[in-house]
């Protein structure tokens, strides 16, 4: 298994209660095939440039491990909900 960040910034109109919700999900997602180690809710950012009319974002932090395999499963998932408008994924070292 290879160590993996994953920075996912979350629309900012969308409430404290679903971002919880979408953070669940992430984590049950990665606990299925791999193993959550941290994750941070950095709160709301200024961007450095629009992204969907967006200026700001809800950014939201994820270390973990995993199979290869996860992260096209992980990025899917982030792909079809509409409140993600921007992500990354990267190999920690």
């Amino acid at each position: 298994m290879n160590k993996y960040e994953s920075v996912v910034i979350i629309d900012p109109s969308v409430e404290e209660e679903k971002v919880k919700n979408l953070s669940q999900k992430f984590t049950e997602i990665i606990n299925h095939d791999g193993k959550v180690e941290k994750v941070e809710e950095l709160g709301k950012k200024k961007l450095a440039y629009e992204v969907k009319k967006n200026k700001e974002g809800y950014y939201l932090v994820i270390n973990f491990e995993a199979n290869p395999s996860l992260i096209a499963e992980l990025e899917r998932n982030y792909r079809i909900i509409d409140e993600v408008i921007k992500f990354i994924t990267v190999k920690a070292e």
